[in-house]
Formats: structure tokens, C-alpha cells, sequence
């Protein structure tokens, strides 16, 4: 392994990272609350950091191997997650314990959007802007941020870019250099995130809300600045808002991409997994908006449909917006929604789960099994979009989808352990393991009350669900850190 290297890039991203704190001191500024000392301090302490790793480093040149770009990815994400809760945990009005501030900051950055915050109407807008804003910066990952704009990255740039984004087929790049492929990425990001911003003030908002929750809707993240989340606005026009951008940020960015350049929609209508994407969200608006009609929970199919959808998109997408009080619901319906996170969002999308090309593919290899049962010699190779789609990857989706099983039902029961019920325990799982955010039971306002244990193995697990598995666990085999 190249440690100088690694150390010099960390630094450059901490460097970076810091750049980040300036807006949030603006807002402390503008509204002149507790918060700017805080975030003053925690600006002069990540730029000393980051800059003297650089600075020590700054003589190193190495090529980033595969073990290089999972140290570099998993290290800075776990320093970000802690560097980003001193301001939690030392501004004014929040007094959240280290434990609080560090699952609150991984919730953010993970764009989960778990929190043990309360009261948000009456927090500083300094910490408000800042909740959204970690949404926002790891939704796309500032990682991929920086080898987008730091060509020095170049060298080694795709060991990072692939750590760093979801899904099981990584070496696809939109461009011919891997940092304008990151670029591109971002372009389209920052451009849904203004249109965003602009719709919602639009449709009412005010500005600071328009920003705030176009952050964490293009992001999936669901964090809000009030209590009552979007529900608090009580618009038919701002939800349906919402449902538009949490349903486009759940579709592979690559495909918006591909869209733009040929101004045409049938890139979307050509590709399966959007297909998959669109068929499972719309088939579970049907069925909640039936089940809540048949049960009376709503007394016409409108306001049925109104929030049945809004809930379904939300949590299937791992978004966790609420616009309504739905944990209230026959416990069908809650059910199902976060079973359907599991699946979560496309693969190259900032949503959470497994994401829908593995479910898709798991199904499709499902069926190729049925069928050789009846025709054992036949050679049925598994294709996808007219391609061929390998046995490797059809071995590491299958390898994925058993360790995330795995993995729940082990965090499941470690939480049981800890004095959890049942529900709320696996539910806190699906909740963090999925970047969902609310659960069920007495996870489904918000984590406040679970103990510092708890606290902890979900917060690991965001950041399994984030890093997708098998990034993180492969610092923990033997392998990795043979010469």
C-alpha cells in the first residue's frame, strides 16, 4: 500500500470538506443564532488538518491501486462522519451527546435520514442548513466531488470512483476520463438540485425551505427542518413535487445522462431496470392506496391516492420523506413499504437498498434455475437489455444479496440483545442498513431514545448500507492486508 499517497489524499479531501462549513457560517451570519462558533472552529480545524496531511505528502506519486482506493474511501468517510458531528455536538441550542452527533452526522452523510433530534422548528438555521447540506454532499459523494474537480486525482481516480458508487457493474463511464465522468455526474446533480429548489419555492416555500429540502430530496436523504416533514407544509403541490424528484433521483444518473445527450425519453423506456424501477413503485402505490380504501382509513380514493403515493415513493425509494402520520396505518401498509426499501432505488442513483438491478437480476437468475429443472443441458445464458450479462456478476449479486440477508438478520438480533423488541429492531435495521431513515415501532418518529449501544451498530450499519457491503468488510479479511 502507497500510506504517504493515501494520507496526501485524504488530506486534500478534508481540505475540501472544509470548504463546505463556509455556507453554513453565512447562515449563522444571516440569522445571527448560536451556531457560528462552531462551525468557525470546526472550519480552522478541518482546513489545519487537511492541509498539513497535504503538506507532509505533498512530495508522494504513486498509482492508486484497488487496496489503495477502499483504504482512502472507507478512511475519509469514517473521519468526515466524526469530523462532521463537532458542530452538532458544540453549538448552541442542539446539545446533542458525541454519541447523538456522530449517529446524526453519519445519518446525514449516509443520506439516511435517522435522527435523535427533536424540536427541529425552534433549532438554529445554521444547524438546520447543515443537516440538509451533509444529505446533499453525500448523495452524489464528495468523493466523486473531488475527483471531479481535482485533476491531480486523475491518477488512481477510478479505484476511488468505484469504491465509491453504488452498484454491481462499475467500470461503465460516461466519458472517456474518469474525473469528467465524475464531473458530468455532478453537473446533473447541481441541475436537479436548482430545479428543485425552484419548484418547491414556487409552489410556496420560502427560500430557506426550498433549498433545505431540494438538499435532501435529490439527495434521498429525507432529513427536513421541521418536525412534521413535508406533511408540515400540508400541499398537495409541494408533495407532488417531492414525488417527482425523489422519483427521477431514484433513477440511474447515467440514464439522465444518456437522455440529455440524445433529448430523447425513450432511454428510459428502453432500459429494464427502469422498467423494474417504475413497475415496483407503481404497484405498490395500487396496493396501498386499495388496502387504506378497503380498511377506511381514507374516506375517497383521492386523498387515499394522495398520500398512499407520497408514502410509497418516500420509503421505496429510501427517501423517508412523511406527509402524513402513516406509522398510524392498518401495519400492512407500513410494512410493505419498508420491505419494498430492500429493494431501493437504481444502481448509479443516490438511493439506498440493494438496489433494483440486483433484484432484478436475482429474479431473472430465479426463473433460469425454474427452467433448467425441466431442460438441465440447455445452455441459457442470462441476458439483460439484449446483452449477456456475466456469470461473475450474477456470482456477486447472488454473494451481495446473501451477506446483506445475513447481515440484517445478524444486526437484528444483536439489537434484540440490547432489550429491543422485535420490530423495532429489525425495522431500525431496514431503517439504517437501507439509508431509509424512519422505521416502525419506536423507531418511527426517531432514534432518540435507544441506547448508546444501538446507536453504534447503526451507525455501522449506514455506513455498510452506504458503502454497499462488500467496500467496508473487505478491510476485515485477512487478504486485504497481505503484502
Amino acid at each position: 500500500m502507497h500510506l504517504k499517497m493515501i494520507l496526501k489524499i485524504i488530506g486534500i479531501l478534508i481540505t475540501v470538506y472544509s470548504l463546505s462549513l463556509v455556507p453554513p457560517i453565512i447562515v449563522a451570519l444571516i440569522y445571527g443564532d448560536g451556531a457560528l462558533f462552531s462551525f468557525s472552529a470546526t472550519l480552522l480545524l478541518t482546513l489545519t488538518v487537511g492541509g498539513l496531511l497535504w503538506y507532509l505528502t505533498r512530495h508522494a506519486r504513486a498509482d492508486l491501486k484497488i487496496k489503495d482506493g477502499f483504504l482512502v474511501v472507507i478512511t475519509f468517510w469514517t473521519v468526515l462522519g466524526l469530523v462532521g458531528a463537532i458542530p452538532l455536538h458544540f453549538a448552541r441550542g442542539v446539545e446533542l451527546s458525541i454519541t447523538d452527533a456522530i449517529f446524526e452526522s453519519f445519518s446525514g452523510l449516509t443520506t439516511t435520514g435517522a435522527t435523535v433530534m427533536t424540536g427541529l422548528d425552534d433549532l438554529p438555521h445554521a444547524i438546520l442548513w447543515y443537516r440538509q447540506q451533509l444529505q446533499w454532499l453525500g448523495g452524489m459523494g464528495i468523493i466523486v466531488l473531488a475527483v471531479a474537480i481535482l485533476p491531480m486525482l486523475g491518477i488512481g481516480g477510478m479505484q476511488l470512483y468505484r469504491a465509491e458508487t453504488p452498484g454491481p457493474m462499475k467500470d461503465s463511464k460516461l466519458a472517456p476520463r474518469i474525473s469528467e465522468t465524475a464531473r458530468t455526474l455532478w453537473l446533473i446533480y447541481v441541475a436537479l438540485t436548482v430545479l428543485c429548489a425552484l419548484a418547491y419555492w414556487a409552489a410556496g416555500m420560502n427560500a430557506f425551505d426550498a433549498v433545505g429540502h431540494a438538499f435532501s430530496t435529490v439527495a434521498i436523504g429525507g432529513f427536513s427542518t421541521h418536525d412534521a416533514s413535508i406533511g408540515y407544509f400540508n400541499s398537495v403541490a409541494i408533495e407532488t413535487i417531492a414525488m417527482v424528484f425523489m422519483f427521477i433521483a431514484g433513477v440511474n444518473f447515467a440514464l439522465h445522462f444518456t437522455a440529455w445527450r440524445h433529448l430523447s425519453l425513450r432511454t428510459y423506456l428502453l432500459d429494464p431496470e427502469f422498467r423494474a424501477y417504475a413497475f415496483v413503485l407503481s404497484a405498490g402505490i395500487v396496493i396501498s392506496t386499495g388496502y387504506l380504501l378497503l380498511t377506511h382509513t381514507y374516506p375517497d380514493w383521492q386523498t387515499a391516492l394522495r398520500y398512499a403515493s407520497f408514502q410509497t415513493i418516500s420509503l421505496a425509494t429510501t427517501t423517508g420523506f412523511a406527509s402524513t402520520d402513516y406509522l398510524s396505518w392498518p401495519a400492512f401498509v407500513p410494512v410493505m413499504l419498508v420491505m419494498m426499501s430492500f429493494i431501493g432505488g437504481s444502481a448509479g442513483s443516490t438511493g439506498g437498498g440493494m438496489k433494483v438491478i440486483r433484484v432484478l437480476l436475482l429474479y431473472r437468475q430465479g426463473l433460469r434455475e425454474i427452467v433448467r429443472l425441466l431442460h438441465p443441458n440447455a445452455l441459457m445464458p442470462l441476458k439483460l437489455n439484449g446483452r449477456v450479462v456475466p456469470e461473475s456478476v450474477i456470482s456477486a449479486v447472488w454473494g451481495f444479496f446473501s451477506l446483506y440477508v445475513f447481515i440484517s438478520g445478524a444486526l437484528g438480533l444483536a439489537l434484540m440483545a440490547l432489550g429491543l423488541d422485535a420490530v423495532t429492531a429489525f425495522s431500525a435495521v431496514a431503517a439504517t442498513l437501507n439509508n431509509l431513515g424512519p422505521g416502525l415501532g419506536k423507531v418511527g418518529a426517531n432514534f432518540q431514545h435507544l441506547p448508546d449501544a444501538a446507536k453504534w451498530l447503526l451507525t455501522f450499519a449506514m455506513l455498510l448500507g452506504r458503502l454497499e457491503l462488500f467496500t467496508l468488510l473487505v478491510i476485515f479479511t485477512r487478504a486485504f492486508w497481505k503484502a
